[in-house]
């Protein structure tokens, strides 16, 4: 543990709460054995998140932030770094929460929890692919969450990326958006890899309408 804060170097208010380091030592073999981990806790940043919010849940953060590190160390010695796109996603949904540019399939590098399910901290997202003719025929949109199947109003627009908020599902902690994603051809996929084209991206909010086994 240290008393020290880590403010972040580019977004004000932001603190960087742990930090694993983790080194390999020499060996005439490659095993756990080689590889050492410290994780440290930075106290202060802790302390000037309290400050600034009277809710902050110091024994939640203080257990994601432990697990969250342990996780990268168990990670390390596996050879695998599936958490540095979970770190990466985390750091565009800040940027998108604050209104800045932001990488609109940045919940592809969370947590898949199914397929085509994502978790990025406490957020899930539904991801489905469609394309623009089958979106403009459908007369609403069907989900499953959690064992459960719902159908939400069609939005009016497609766009390349839309994400939809959905109200009227519980989920715990936070929230659960399906996304909606525009099938490109080969051609258009070249153009926004090379940065030829400007990706489209929509937002909107909707309640959701449970449906019963017999749809």
């Amino acid at each position: 543990m240290s008393r020290e804060s880590v403010p972040d170097p580019e977004f004000p208010g932001v603190y960087t709460l742990g930090q694993c380091a983790t080194e390999e030592y020499v060996s005439d073999w490659g095993s756990p054995e080689t590889t050492r981990s410290v994780v440290a806790l930075y106290w202060g940043s802790f302390r000037e998140l309290a400050r600034a919010d009277p809710g902050f849940d110091w024994e939640r953060e203080m257990w994601d932030t432990l697990t969250h590190e342990l996780r990268h160390h168990l990670e390390s010695l596996a050879g695998e770094d599936d958490l540095e796109g979970v770190d990466y996603a985390s750091a565009e949904t800040f940027k998108r929460d604050q209104g800045l540019e932001f990488d609109p399939w940045y919940f592809q590098h969370g947590d898949e929890v199914e397929p085509g399910v994502f978790r990025v901290e406490d957020s899930f997202y539904v991801e489905q692919a469609w394309r623009s003719s089958d979106f403009d025929a459908a007369q609403g949109i069907e989900f499953t969450w959690d064992g459960a199947s719902y159908r939400i109003h069609r939005p009016e627009a497609l766009g390349d990326v839309h994400f939809v908020w959905v109200r009227g599902v519980v989920v715990e902690p936070r929230s659960l958006e399906v996304v909606l994603v525009r099938r490109r051809s080969w051609w258009e996929d070249v153009k926004r890899l090379s940065g030829a084209s400007r990706t489209v991206v929509l937002e909107s909010e909707v309640d959701a309408e449970p449906l019963d086994s017999t749809g």
